[in-house]
């Protein structure tokens, strides 16, 4: 952090008082009085001394709060650490389906078999990751679809919220078709120049209000693109014959691709997954030209605060030195 002064050429009128006074005359003072006594020096000469050194120590008080009043108008500020700014990026949800089928264990992670949703977690969390300058959204669907994380810049959020997702949260069926026109009524009113959905699933629509085509065709109209990702191991193989199959609707995902625009993915294994999305990063590249910006804190009201205070006292020395003659 940073201390400077927003407007320290007023500064220069520190020495403002010096020349009030060396410059205008001198008010006169009379020296008529209307009784004379005889012991009233005598009477005075302690009242004087202690005169003298209140009024000492009200211009020392006077020139302090002058000091404080001008580095108020001056204001000092603290100018914080460079911080990045949200790139004018796009608006992305990410749609994942935890439906009772994505248990399925026929994904593999550093040698080890692990179930799907698991699989997906572990390679979207990186995906979010990179989207720096992208507003990132959740949706989770089964059999209902929900919004787990709105339209944000925060990604740390976003992808801590996709790990805390679980199969069965939203029914053991897919709603492939509401996941869909959930994702276009949140990126409907986006005034994003480009919005994106990635769809994950591994089934085919069982349930849900809206048919998959259907929301596609509102999708394409609101200008929302969808890319659609067919996850889970081919029956083929062993490891696929070795789970119960898992029927893939491809034909209905490439179709919604294709009528927004985007395009359809199968992901068979983690090393794949892992390369859809290195792909989905170059189709929606981010911006690459970093802005930043320095957040000011103003403290100009502390001086401020300080010179009324030294003013007060100032101006309460006064009164209780004027008593005193007056008595």
């Amino acid at each position: 952090m940073t201390l400077q002064l927003a407007h320290a050429w007023l500064l220069t009128a520190l020495p403002l008082p010096l020349f009030i006074r060396f410059l205008l005359p001198q008010a006169r003072q009379s020296s008529a009085g209307a009784l004379r006594v005889p012991f009233y020096a005598a009477l005075m000469q302690g009242q004087t001394n202690t005169g003298t050194r209140s009024r000492r120590w009200q211009s020392l008080l006077a020139a302090l709060a002058w000091l404080l009043l001008v580095l108020a108008a001056a204001r000092p500020q603290w100018l914080g650490e460079p911080l990045p700014l949200p790139l004018a990026g796009r608006d992305l949800m990410l749609a994942v389906d935890i439906s009772l089928s994505m248990t399925e264990q026929d994904m593999i992670i550093g040698g080890r078999v692990v179930d799907r949703l698991t699989a997906v977690k572990a390679v979207a969390g990186d995906f979010i990751e990179r989207r720096a300058g992208d507003r990132i959204g959740l949706i989770l669907f089964g059999q209902q679809a929900y919004v787990q994380t709105p339209l944000t810049f925060d990604r740390a959020t976003a992808r801590t919220l996709l790990f805390e997702s679980a199969v069965g949260l939203a029914g053991r069926e897919t709603a492939i078709g509401d996941a869909i026109g959930l994702a276009v009524k949140r990126l409907h009113d986006s005034p994003a120049e480009e919005r994106v959905l990635v769809l994950l699933t591994d089934g085919t629509n069982t349930a849900g209000n809206i048919a998959p085509l259907k929301a596609a065709k509102l999708a394409a109209e609101a200008g929302v693109r969808i890319y659609t990702i067919g996850v889970g191991a081919d029956p083929r193989s062993a490891i696929g014959r070795a789970m119960r199959r898992t029927p893939l609707d491809e034909r209905t995902l490439q179709a919604i691709a294709q009528q927004t625009g985007g395009r359809y993915f199968r992901a068979r294994n983690v090393d794949q997954l892992q390369a859809i999305y290195g792909m989905l990063d170059e189709l929606e590249t981010v911006q690459s030209d970093q802005q930043t910006f320095r957040p000011i804190r103003e403290l100009f009201g502390w001086p401020l605060a300080a010179a009324l205070l030294l003013s007060a006292l100032v101006a309460i020395g006064r009164a209780e030195l004027l008593k005193q003659y007056r008595y």
